[in-house]
């Protein structure tokens, strides 16, 4: 499966972004979606997961500036990203897993996804 992400940006602090995800090829069954963040000199981080189910657990940071949706009939995972701040400043990934069950802090764990897409650059300046 490969997974295509659309949109990057450099904005100043307090705009909105958008990116969205689509998955190509062959699928396996995948019951979570989410995204990631990587900063320099930090560990990847979990933005938000879509699961199977429509739950959409979301990291502290990004709760109430954070949307994370997915569009069904173009396969399409998307990230709304509001309010902006210099320290979302990082470059942003999409993750799938065929793991169904993830519990807790597995459902924003790097580790617990087995498909990445690339990368996107997020700059937000002051």
């Amino acid at each position: 499966v490969q997974l295509a992400v659309f949109g990057r940006g450099s904005v100043q602090a307090g705009v909105s972004l958008r990116f969205s995800c689509v998955a190509t090829g062959a699928t396996p069954r995948t019951y979570w979606l989410a995204w990631f963040r990587q900063s320099p000199q930090k560990e990847r981080e979990g933005v938000a997961a879509f699961a199977y189910d429509g739950r959409t657990p979301y990291a502290d940071f990004a709760k109430g500036r954070f949307t994370i949706s997915k569009d069904i009939s173009k396969n399409t995972l998307l990230l709304q990203m509001n309010s902006l701040k210099p320290e979302d400043t990082a470059v942003y990934y999409c993750a799938s897993t065929s793991i169904l069950r993830l519990f807790g802090s597995q459902r924003l764990r790097a580790s617990e996804y087995e498909f990445w897409g690339p990368g996107t650059q997020v700059t937000v300046a002051p």
